[in-house]
């Protein structure tokens, strides 16, 4: 057949470039088809897929084809430990995440929301959070050694784009439920455990804070985060545990979620901010919803002793700050309601279990509990839960009488803490017993006083109007001895938390978002009136003392505000200084407007000492004001900011001494501050109360004055009388601004005034050994004194009314002394380690050293001032091994004290000689072990040449005493060693 057909003819042409590109189409077509879609169904095949640098359609196949593993739709579970999971997941975060993170949530932005999605639903899990911790940590270890910068270094755009996708997985309050259940059911207990003990660690072992925290700072600098990384706030995290918790209570616990949610919460109150975690369980445990108190007890009931004792401590605490201190303690029946309600949740926490009764009944009757500082009425409710446990009580009344009566609790216990015991005895006495002799017999004014309260309170409960106890004493009709003897007819019991429900606010989400404030229009301007035209008829009053050689300023040049070159620059609505303290505070608040903020810190000191004693501005907002100052920031570089913003602290202080003196001591120890910032509460409290005293510290104390009560200061003249006062305030205009040291100054200056005559006293009260040693400090101590004292005695501090002195006292010192022996004495670690700062705490003494003088000798509490300072003194004089600042700083309270109570030498041998005698030979071993000799001597001998002077000084005072009134001191000296 072939050879039939016979070709007539043959041609041959090039093949185009068009038919290359027909013969290719077909199977380019079908491979890419086959690219962009997973066919596989194994977990192997994915991990193939994943490697090979997939194209976005291919890698949503294959992340779908995991995530329907996760519902359930085929064998392979992502979240169930094993090989190729790891495998899996190791490959998403270190490959896909870095490369596809911008793509994935570009996608989700526009029509394909659910893109980024579908990879977060195959990471969120327990080897998915792991595996970003742990690359987190690898990325870090690149960022630091890396020489590009940080804008150039590929580690910093790793590193936001692993640390979005942390933020994006633990975002909702059930997400730590939804971790452990996507482990599921299994068999092996010993398997369980040990993935609890992983989850818990995971969650709770810091290491996604501290590595989000630096990984955020790396970011920043490099300029790479747009949104807020909640993570690596402390406060906010720790809310995010407790929010998890509160859900997963709320949704049924078996036994072993109850036990994941035991150790969270134990290890979690660990991380800090343990206040919070435990705010947010009682807030949205026990107050919102009823039905889960038998939940929380089983919860509490779960933890370690130790640590349900620090839940109840800390709920304490927080009834304290967010109910109680509230109240209005002058009626002791208007707020049972309140009171009963803290009552019922402290009831609930302790339910009948006998460890928890006991820890609060040692928080009652403990020296260092009952809250020290704190208001009434958590003292009061705390009563009250065993107002129907009758061997309880007696135990508390017991206690509490036994304690009230002890000769050294009297002696040595802070003031703030015998207050706070004696409303624990009166609230809880139902028979008299006698205990009150010792109190009687007491030096201490205030001692006395709780002793004849307490006396006439029980006497009247057991005894009859015409004979019961009656001390005929003035300080038995006051006020307050009124309401402390009304304590004894308080019988308060536990009851609905409904008031306290009503107080409560919808807790809110842990992902905060950015508070973006409205835009507000800017008001339409009013034209201006057209100039007037004509002439002006002004009657001007020609003064006869005035000053014709005064030369008026030159009118400016120009404005300073036209002188932009651009006009669309200039701002035409510059805010006007605020007039009242509401606009004051809105100011304040303003911290994006820095006019605002510029006439906000220049006009507060001003405006508040002018409306202090006019009207109840002040007073409503003081604490809104001290909150807003004492955390302001210096945004925006001001000129004065420091000295400003202390002004206007001093300012709230002077203006409501009682009430902020007390809450300025509390925000020291309570507040969440850091160190700059409680040590401008010190200077404020220091320089406050000096300036309280009469004394001259700010160049703000002529302006108390308001407008409208004064006359022209043409007029005024006339009619005024020259006095005291007016000279006081004539000067305070030469007065300059507080320096940032200005305690330091004004320590060294009362140090330099209670040295100088003791120069002259140096080589006769000094003989043998200790006058060679002395000799050379005391031609350095003559020429220093030389230039303040020219040969007249030392000036005596001066009597000032007894009211300015006990408020000083009641407000200012013993909050602050009280305060620290209850911080000593809690169990935050890191309250002591803040106390303990070298600088805070030479800050503190100095402070009190101030106070201390400031009161001066005439204050009736002078005896209880001296002993707890004296007492504090002794107790810190470990921290001064190797430590001059600290030691300077107690040396100069030992100043403040032998020269406040010169006058009363013998009393102080006689109510403190133990104290002496302890005194004198540290402060012997101080001025023995300090070097500093004639090296430097003068102005530049450095701090060891001042140590030893300061120490010098005091050696010279405290062994004229001893040897003085050493037949006083005799019975200290008995036992001595």
């Amino acid at each position: 057949m072939e050879g039939l057909l016979t070709p007539v003819s043959q041609s041959y042409r090039k093949s185009s470039q068009h038919d290359e590109l027909l013969k290719i189409s077909e199977p380019a077509r079908s491979t890419s088809e086959a690219q962009n879609k997973f066919s596989g169904s194994s977990p192997e095949e994915a991990l193939e897929a994943l490697k090979s640098q997939p194209s976005y359609n291919l890698l949503l196949s294959v992340l779908k084809y995991i995530q329907k593993g996760v519902r359930g739709n085929h064998s392979f579970d992502i979240r169930k430990p094993s090989p190729q999971s790891a495998q899996i997941i190791h490959v998403l975060v270190t490959e896909i995440v870095p490369n596809y993170w911008t793509v994935l949530q570009d996608a989700s932005a526009g029509q394909s929301k659910g893109d980024l999605q579908v990879l977060i639903s195959c990471l969120q899990n327990l080897a998915g959070i792991n595996a970003i911790v742990a690359y987190l940590r690898t990325l870090l270890k690149e960022a630091k050694p890396d020489s590009k910068p940080l804008k150039d270094s590929q580690a910093s755009f790793n590193l936001s784009f692993v640390l979005e996708l942390l933020t994006s997985l633990l975002r909702s309050h059930d997400d730590i439920k939804h971790i452990w259940n996507s482990v599921g059911s299994l068999q092996s207990p010993t398997q369980t455990r040990l993935i609890r003990q992983e989850l818990v660690a995971l969650f709770t072992n810091g290491k996604i804070i501290s590595l989000s925290a630096e990984a955020e700072d790396i970011c920043r600098q490099a300029g790479r985060l747009k949104n807020e990384i909640w993570i690596s706030n402390t406060k906010l995290y720790v809310d995010w545990l407790a929010q998890n918790i509160v859900n997963w209570v709320g949704s049924g616990l078996d036994e072993e979620g109850l036990k994941v949610c035991t150790e969270i919460m134990t290890r979690g109150m660990r991380l800090g901010n343990s206040e919070n975690l435990i705010n947010t369980l009682i807030t949205s445990l026990l107050l919102q919803n009823a039905e889960n108190h038998e939940t929380f007890e089983k919860l509490l009931s779960s933890l370690p002793s130790f640590e349900q004792r620090k839940v109840l401590n800390l709920t304490l605490k927080l009834l304290s700050d967010k109910y109680l201190n509230y109240l209005n303690d002058t009626n002791v029946t208007e707020d049972t309601p309140i009171i009963q309600a803290a009552a019922g949740v402290l009831k609930t926490i302790t339910g009948n279990d006998e460890t928890r009764k006991n820890h609060l009944l040692n928080w009652l009757t403990s020296g260092s509990g009952a809250g020290i500082g704190e208001g009434y009425g958590i003292r009061r409710a705390a009563v009250a839960v065993f107002s129907e446990d009758k061997e309880f009580m007696v135990t508390i009344l017991e206690k509490s009488l036994n304690q009230f009566g002890d000769k050294l609790y009297i002696k040595h216990a802070p003031l703030l803490q015998q207050d706070a015991h004696a409303q624990v005895l009166l609230l809880s006495a139902g028979v008299y017993l006698n205990a009150v002799s010792n109190r009687i017999a007491a030096s201490q004014n205030r001692a006395r006083f709780l002793g004849m309260v307490v006396g006439e309170a029980l006497s009247g409960l057991v005894h009859g109007k015409e004979t019961k106890l009656d001390f005929k004493m003035d300080e038995m009709d006051t006020e307050e001895a009124k309401w402390y003897k009304s304590l004894v007819q308080v019988s308060d019991k536990p009851g609905p938390l409904d008031p306290l429900r009503e107080m409560v606010s919808p807790p809110k989400p842990s992902n905060v978002s950015k508070i973006t404030r409205p835009s507000v229009a800017s008001a339409q301007r009013t034209p201006k009136p057209p100039p007037q035209s004509g002439f002006i008829i002004e009657e001007i009053q020609d003064d006869e003392d005035e000053d014709t050689d005064l030369v008026p300023y030159a009118k400016p040049d120009s404005d300073a505000e036209d002188s932009d070159d651009d006009p669309t620059l200039i701002n035409r609505d510059k805010p006007k200084a605020p007039v009242y303290i509401r606009d004051l505070i809105t100011y304040l608040r303003d911290i994006d407007n820095y006019d605002r903020q510029k006439l906000a810190l220049t006009t507060a000191p001003t405006l508040i000492r002018r409306k202090a004693n006019y009207g109840t501005e002040v007073s409503s907002h003081a604490e809104e004001l001290a909150t807003l100052l004492v955390g302001l920031q210096d945004k925006y570089e001001l000129d004065n900011f420091d000295n400003l913003r202390l002004q206007g602290m001093i300012a709230i202080v002077v203006a409501q001494p009682k009430k902020m003196g007390q809450w300025f001591a509390k925000t020291f120890f309570d507040g969440d501050y850091s160190l700059s910032q409680r040590a401008s509460i010190l200077m404020v409290l220091g320089l406050g109360g000096r300036e309280i005293a009469g004394f001259e510290v700010s160049e703000y104390g002529s302006t108390t004055q308001f407008p409208s009560k004064m006359l022209p200061a043409k007029i005024e003249k006339y009619y005024a009388i020259p006095s005291s006062s007016n000279r006081l305030e004539s000067r305070a205009h030469n007065l300059k601004a507080l320096p940032p040291n200005a305690l330091d100054n004004l320590a060294k200056s009362l140090s330099q005034t209670f040295l100088a005559p003791l120069a002259a006293e140096a080589a006769d009260s000094v003989t043998g050994p200790d006058a060679l040693k002395l000799s050379s400090f005391t031609s350095r101590l003559q020429s220093r004194s030389s230039n303040s004292v020219k040969g007249k005695a030392k000036p005596r501090i001066r009597a000032i009314p007894n009211t300015t002195a006990s408020l000083i006292a009641s407000s200012f010192f013993f909050p602050l002394t009280s305060r620290f022996q209850a911080a000593m004495h809690s169990a935050s670690a890191t309250a002591r380690g803040i106390l303990f700062q070298p600088y805070l705490l030479t800050l503190y003494l100095k402070t009190l050293a101030i106070l201390l003088h400031a009161a001066g000798p005439s204050t009736l509490a002078l005896p209880q001032m001296t002993s707890e300072f004296w007492d504090l003194l002794l107790g810190v004089r470990g921290q001064c091994v190797g430590d001059l600042s600290i030691t300077q700083a107690v040396l100069f309270g030992l100043v403040a004290l032998l020269d406040v109570n010169e006058g009363d030498m013998r009393g102080l041998c006689e109510r403190q000689g133990r104290e002496v005698v302890e005194s004198v030979e540290w402060v012997s071993g101080v001025f023995n072990n300090t070097r500093g000799g004639d090296v430097g001597g003068g102005e530049g001998g450095g701090e060891e040449n001042e140590v030893k002077m300061l120490a010098a000084g005091v050696l010279i005072r405290l062994r004229e005493a001893v040897d003085k009134y050493q037949a006083v001191l005799m019975g200290d000296l008995i036992g001595f060693t």
